[in-house]
């Protein structure tokens, strides 16, 4: 069994802070010293050398939170679920999906229902493969499972 030299060695941590002293990129001193730039920065790290700002410029002038703006796309694809489908009142499908065009992963195509049918890795792992609406992953059936409108909220009362 070949015996390992250990990375750091005396030699190389005084490589290591001279390099790191002289304002050497992490880079450069990995490609000196023959260690990966990981290696380097993790062993600045546990040396307790760092570079840059001062205590006073790493905190922040201003503490006050900045708003985030809402994102609108949940909802304007719900509004355009709704458009397509019509308003999904029902709690489910207006009917049995039809189970005749199942297929495997290799056999879909763009216009295919990417529902999964029964767990990935078992024997029986199939897709819907019904015909998808419109640019959509999922046929119409399966688009209504999958988009209900307030679901989320459901689930977080729930």
């Amino acid at each position: 069994m070949p015996v390992l030299s250990p990375t750091w060695t005396v030699e190389r941590i005084e490589l290591l802070k001279q390099h790191f002293e002289a304002g050497l990129s992490c880079r450069e001193i990995a490609a000196d010293i023959g260690v990966s730039r990981n290696a380097v920065i993790g062993k600045l790290s546990r040396l307790n050398l760092t570079r840059g700002r001062t205590l006073d410029e790493r905190r922040p002038q201003d503490r006050t939170p900045v708003p985030r703006p809402r994102k609108a796309v949940p909802r304007l694809q719900f509004e355009m679920l709704a458009t397509i489908y019509g308003e999904a009142d029902t709690a489910g499908v207006t009917g049995p999906i039809d189970d005749a065009n199942r297929c495997s992963l290799m056999e879909l195509d763009a216009n295919s229902c990417r529902w999964p049918i029964s767990t990935p890795g078992a024997e029986d792992f199939c897709f819907c493969g019904n015909a998808a609406h419109e640019g959509q992953p999922y046929c119409i059936g399966h688009s209504r499972l999958a988009y209900r409108p307030n679901s989320r909220a459901r689930v977080m009362r729930g």
